[in-house]
């Protein structure tokens, strides 16, 4: 799955669930649709047991981001086109049998990468914190994420949009059979300009991530403004494409499985469950720092529901037991400080999952850049790949 692109593939499965007796059209409805296995089993049952009594619940696991996105928009077109007319508009039927709008969620996972082109495109409305109970508990890297203003851009004291409920890294994967003749393993991003790599490796398929570690690699920010003024950028640039054997976001783990490639870089959430089933697998975090990604909770504009109830379900995945729960079973960090014994979790995702602080704190998000930068780092990735 590409955290980062709008361009990948749109498969969904659906797996709904109501909660409903007989009384159903007389309680409150929650529909979700969220990210598949971004949140486990075990805490969606249990918000489904502690709401049985109250609400009617749907939930919708959707396979991509992308597809995520795309229906935000087709949500926001169909609520602006008028319910067409025909036969059963004349009968005395129930509402329910009416031709209608597809009813939108009211809640839908957004990436990070994603939230500031959903608040340009007015796909999503903002979130009232005074009614999370649990919001001054966000550290303010998280509470800094999701305030923008109306054209996406970070803003302290702009509104917001979203609330995190999981979050992960760009992490260096690697095959350890390859590594054990080389007598080293990966520490951080200048690992991967070295001579034994040399056509061994793979990377995203998206300039933001190359282009920001090797940024990261020079001392700079992955949120360079001007990048193409950085000496140096071209150079590395240029040195590291012989190294790459493919760019993909989205099939780069098997060739690492099956030795074909070394090296990958990717994301955390792709590669932990790898690595759960292939012990030759292995990951860490650059000592100098990496990009971060957070799945969030968005609330789709045409939504109409009591917003009682979304609430509901964010305050919910920020108790600290849920959090812990979504650490434990789903092995994602959560944005919820928390105090786990790391003899719970398995050594070898320990670096994973337990924050360094040092490392973290050299982190960063992907920021929304203004056009002049995205052209040029447009450029310098045209420019990288017509050397291949």
């Amino acid at each position: 799955m590409d955290r980062r692109s709008f361009l990948f593939g749109t498969g969904t499965l659906l797996l709904s669930q109501l909660l409903a007796g007989c009384n159903t059209q007389e309680r409150a409805k929650l529909r979700v649709q969220l990210l598949k296995g971004s949140l486990p089993n075990q805490v969606l049952q249990k918000f489904r047991t502690k709401m049985q009594q109250t609400a009617s619940l749907e939930f919708a696991s959707v396979e991509q981001l992308s597809s995520l996105f795309d229906r935000l928009q087709s949500w926001q077109q169909n609520n602006q086109k008028p319910i067409e007319e025909d036969w059963r508009s004349q009968l005395p039927l129930p509402s329910w049998l009416k031709p209608q709008n597809p009813n939108p969620a009211n809640l839908v996972t957004v990436g990070d990468y994603w939230l500031a082109a959903a608040i340009r495109q007015n796909l999503i409305q903002p979130l009232d914190p005074t009614q999370l109970s649990q919001w001054s508990q966000l550290p303010n890297r998280w509470q800094e994420l999701v305030r923008r203003n109306q054209a996406g851009q970070f803003d302290a004291k702009g509104n917001v949009w979203a609330a995190p409920y999981r979050w992960g890294y760009t992490v260096i994967a690697y095959n350890r059979d390859k590594f054990q003749s080389l007598n080293w393993k990966p520490q951080d991003w200048g690992d991967l300009w070295r001579e034994e790599l040399r056509d061994r490796i793979s990377l995203p398929n998206h300039p933001r991530e190359v282009i920001g570690l090797t940024l990261k690699y020079l001392g700079k920010s992955y949120n360079t403004e001007n990048p193409s003024q950085v000496p140096d950028l071209t150079a590395q640039l240029n040195r590291l494409q012989p190294q790459v054997k493919l760019y993909s976001s989205d099939t780069y783990l098997q060739p690492l499985i099956l030795g074909d490639t070394w090296l990958a870089v990717g994301w955390s959430n792709d590669i932990i469950p790898v690595m759960q089933r292939h012990r030759q697998i292995a990951a860490i975090i650059p000592q100098s720092g990496t990009s971060l990604w957070a799945d969030l909770w968005a609330n789709p504009i045409q939504a109409n529901s009591d917003r009682a109830l979304e609430y509901q379900l964010i305050d919910f995945c920020w108790q600290p037991q849920i959090a812990r729960q979504i650490l434990l079973f789903g092995r994602t960090n959560s944005p919820i400080p928390l105090q786990i014994d790391p003899d719970n979790i398995q050594a070898e995702l320990r670096p994973l999952l337990v924050p360094n602080d040092n490392i973290l704190d050299k982190s960063e998000f992907l920021r929304p850049l203004d056009p002049e930068a995205i052209q040029q780092y447009q450029a310098l990735w045209q420019g990288m790949k017509e050397k291949s």
